[in-house]
């Protein structure tokens, strides 16, 4: 299985444009942090094609780094990817499946039954698609593995807490994030991947132990962080992220599971962890987890 961390800021990237905080300073000056792109992942099989999960805003640069060699087509107007598969209905996950609308084949795309709902009534970026390139829909049912077309690869989704997002306020549906299970048939490698983490239950603490590989919430390191900063009244747990600090944060769940290798992503552009210098990034390392960045791939 190989693995590439194309994004690993939360929405708004880092730097985010709007934003004169001390971290987001230091990365224009490029000085002690890194910017980075919009959370994404790239996978793919021992055998098969690469897929992509999340379809974030900056999806065209980053799908500019698959190209080449791992093409896997000799046609024109062949894309990169075999299909993308969705972990929640954020903006920043889903606004990039606009940008596939110049593909020549309709879009594969899998998630949760709610995502498609939330996809086609709130936030209608399947059915603009439909009338582009086309958009084929694959739905993830909770707890059953599904096999990635062209590949070597099964996923299996389940739940990961949060809500829905706050474009369906006032909807009534009910809908979690996901995470998911990704398991190579060849290798038998597996990795699972969170990008928002809003408990560490039973079921998720065992789901992480049984991994080769976790990439894993890593958005805010305080509850307070936003609204201690006057960015936001809504805290870490307000918007679905567990932070990573302090009793009952995701550092110390983390700390107990001595099997798989943990890496964070979708961090915030307020989080200092993304400071190089800072106590809290060194922190991290001592607990042996380490800091996603843009462009880190693994295999296993």
């Amino acid at each position: 299985m190989h693995v590439r961390i194309l994004g690993s800021a939360a929405g708004g990237g880092f730097p985010q444009w709007n934003c004169h905080c001390e971290i987001c300073e230091a990365a224009r000056a490029g000085r002690r942090a890194q910017p980075r792109t919009q959370s994404s992942l790239a996978i793919r099989g021992d055998d098969g094609p690469w897929f992509l999960v999340n379809a974030s805003p900056d999806a065209r640069q980053q799908l500019e780094t698959l190209v080449g060699a791992d093409r896997g087509s000799d046609e024109s107007r062949a894309g990169p990817i075999a299909g993308v598969l969705l972990t929640d209905a954020e903006i920043d996950h889903t606004a990039g499946l606009l940008l596939l609308r110049e593909s020549g084949t309709p879009v594969h795309v899998y998630g949760d039954a709610g995502v498609e709902f939330a996809l086609r009534r709130g936030f209608p970026v399947l059915t603009m698609l439909e009338r582009y390139c086309g958009v084929q829909w694959s739905t993830l049912a909770p707890g059953h593995a599904t096999e990635l077309d062209g590949s070597s690869l099964t996923v299996e989704s389940f739940a990961v807490g949060g809500d829905a997002p706050r474009y369906l306020d006032g909807s009534g549906l009910e809908l979690e994030a996901s995470g998911l299970v990704f398991r190579d048939l060849t290798t038998d490698a597996v990795l699972t991947y969170v990008p928002g983490l809003a408990r560490f239950d039973d079921e998720i603490r065992d789901r992480f132990a049984a991994s080769d590989l976790v990439l894993v919430d890593g958005t805010f390191w305080t509850d307070d962080e936003l609204p201690r900063l006057g960015f936001s009244t809504r805290g870490a747990h307000d918007m679905g992220h567990l932070p990573l600090s302090g009793p009952g944060g995701t550092i110390e769940a983390l700390s107990a599971l001595p099997r798989p290798r943990k890496v964070l992503v979708h961090i915030n552009n307020t989080n200092p962890i993304l400071l190089e210098d800072s106590p809290q990034r060194a922190e991290v390392i001592d607990a042996n987890i380490e800091i996603g960045y843009d462009g880190m791939e693994m295999r296993l």
